[in-house]
């Protein structure tokens, strides 16, 4: 074949290979005839599915654990906070004449030997309020529970989607590499029959070497998110986790004020801060019930020997005397301590609404791109590399124009699937901020260059 007629063959073919998710039956054969599968020489890898990456998250990850045992720690402390205090039982005798027990017993009126039994009772209420603030926590620390699994689900889509990235760009770095390689032989042919310049040949291996430099970068990225999806999942950080499967059909964007009112209504910061606020109302109650006095009731039994047996029983209280000095600065804390509660509460909102519209905004820009990229861009770059290649065999524009035209659509083509993972990781901060179970379904297959919205 002719050295032009080799270069153009070897550009349309890049153009089916890297672009076109379903190639025809003709140009697929002939592909298979000019370069072969990959697969001799690098065998394929098991596939891994986000859900049960995401099952293995819920069951191992440790922090979600240690979040568990607080919750299951608050819940063992309404009880406790509710019940009476410990009754008190005091033992001993009063001798006369003697230090031991018994002297005097029958013949002294005031010896004897006795028990009593006291036990201590809050002013009503205050038990009940002290089990509700109990309580109240430990619903605080069950939204934590929550808030930290969404986090951490979030976490792991995230480098999910940067792995699905990662794998696509250096897939298509590989099939680049091999075209560039056949540009190269092709601008040497070109250059040995006197048709092209000695520049050509350079350019073309200076491109191999920059696309083996990304090669490296984008090794280093691979690793890197699969070392942090492993610590995630409590594995070693070098343990094999297989190809993540692509993700076959993107979901829609929701509106922005259906996700705001989920979001308001669902998330479960602002569900645990509204637990601490309601804790803290209690708390104020409490501080108000201090101004009541605890009563303390004893009775006792008191052996007297051949005397007739003594029997007491007393009703103790407190006063709260100093309640100008105590109480009253107890109630000014507990209030301050509610008011704290509540300007936490409104700033936790204001913050999730900025990450809700940060987030939303990441994947509307995304979303946007995706379609540019898909729709525009990437379809009027293949025709201006199309023209660069008439021109070129024509002698009207040189290898440069061809290459970089090349490389456009090669950078284009990445932008897009970088946009993509970009659009599904904003996806997966909304769902974590508005407490939204689920997420794209993966699938082995390509994905969709459109995306409704």
């Amino acid at each position: 074949m002719h050295p032009s007629g080799m270069l153009r063959f070897a550009f349309l073919l890049s153009l089916t290979l890297v672009f076109d998710p379903h190639p025809s039956g003709t140009i697929t054969a002939m592909a298979q005839e000019s370069y072969p599968p990959r697969t001799a020489d690098q065998p394929k890898q098991e596939s891994v599915r986000l859900d049960s990456l995401v099952e293995e998250l819920h069951k191992a990850n440790p922090e979600l654990q240690a979040a568990r045992k607080r919750y299951e720690a608050a819940l063992t402390r309404p009880s406790q906070e509710s019940a009476l205090p410990d009754p008190r039982i005091t033992a001993g005798w009063v001798s006369n004449g003697w230090p031991y027990p018994g002297a005097g017993l029958g013949m002294e009126a005031t010896s004897n030997i006795g028990i009593q039994i006291a036990q201590e009772i809050p002013f009503p209420g205050k038990r009940a309020l002290k089990g509700g603030i109990a309580q109240k926590e430990a619903d605080s620390e069950a939204q934590a529970v929550r808030a930290t699994e969404l986090r951490l689900v979030a976490q792991l889509k995230e480098r999910y989607y940067e792995l699905i990235f990662n794998y696509e760009a250096v897939d298509l770095i590989h099939r680049n590499q091999e075209l560039l390689q056949q540009m190269a032989k092709v601008a040497e042919a070109r250059y040995s029959a006197g048709k092209a310049l000695q520049q050509d040949i350079i350019k073309a291996g200076i491109e191999v070497a920059i696309l083996e430099n990304r090669l490296i970068a984008l090794e280093q990225k691979k690793l890197s998110s699969n070392s942090e999806i492993n610590a995630l999942l409590n594995r070693p950080p070098d343990a094999g986790l297989g190809r993540p499967e692509t993700v076959s059909t993107l979901p829609s964007l929701e509106p922005f004020e259906s996700l705001r009112s989920r979001a308001l209504e669902a998330s479960p910061v602002l569900r645990g801060q509204r637990a601490v606020i309601d804790g803290q109302q209690l708390n104020v109650q409490s501080a108000q019930k201090a101004y009541y006095p605890d009563f303390d009731v004893m009775t006792g039994y008191y052996n007297q020997g051949a005397m007739k047996p003594m029997w007491e029983f007393k009703v103790q209280l407190n006063i709260p005397l100093y309640f100008g000095k105590k109480q009253r600065y107890g109630l000014e804390e507990a209030g301050a301590t509610l008011a704290e509660a509540q300007l936490t509460h409104r700033n936790d909102q204001q913050w999730l609404l900025f990450r809700l519209r940060d987030r939303y905004v990441a994947a509307e820009a995304a979303l946007k791109l995706m379609n540019l990229y898909s729709q525009q861009v990437m379809p009027q770059s293949e025709l201006a590399l199309q023209s660069s290649l008439a021109s070129y065999e024509g002698g009207s524009v040189d290898f440069l124009t061809v290459l970089s035209n090349f490389n456009t659509i090669r950078d284009y083509r990445m932008n897009y699937f970088e946009q993509r993972a970009e659009y599904l990781k904003a996806l997966s901060g909304l769902e974590e901020l508005t407490d939204t179970p689920g997420g794209p379904a993966p699938n082995q297959g390509l994905p969709q260059n459109e995306v409704r919205r």
